[in-house]
């Protein structure tokens, strides 16, 4: 796994993927900009600036503890919308996430997973993203 912002918007998005998958929250901050934004349907819903990603991956662990929910695999297809400037970039994605919950596994499709992307230094860092909620399957 690299620890860097990647050479393609895409690949970035991929990388900060797989990095939640592992549980990786460095990985995951090293591919986010210093001044980028989570938006999450999960209270407080905004975190932004440079521990924004370190800051809401221990929001998430401390209420998936409280529900008993753990496992979390993110997955995107190809995107929706692909707007690359030449230090920009919007990305919108179909995406899945699959847990456990109580040791039940839980599935939530039609979500849609948004990032907005900006060239630092000749790398795709993550400026912001938003998880959309899709349908929760038991």
């Amino acid at each position: 796994m690299t620890t860097a912002g990647a050479a393609d918007p895409l690949a970035a998005v991929h990388q900060y993927i797989q990095a939640f998958n592992d549980g990786d929250v460095t990985a995951m901050s090293a591919i986010f900009d210093d001044e980028g934004a989570v938006l999450d349907g999960m209270a407080p819903h905004v975190w932004s600036g440079p521990s924004a990603v370190e800051h809401w991956y221990r929001d998430v662990m401390t209420k998936s503890a409280h529900l008993g929910a753990s496992d979390y695999v993110v997955a995107v297809d190809e995107p929706l919308h692909h707007d690359v400037s030449e230090d920009t970039a919007y990305l919108v994605f179909p995406a899945s996430l699959d847990s456990r919950l109580n040791g039940a596994p839980v599935v939530q499709t039609g979500a849609i997973f948004t990032v907005a992307l900006r060239r630092r230094a000749g790398d795709w860092r993550i400026a912001a993203w938003t998880w959309t909620k899709g349908t929760v399957q038991q």
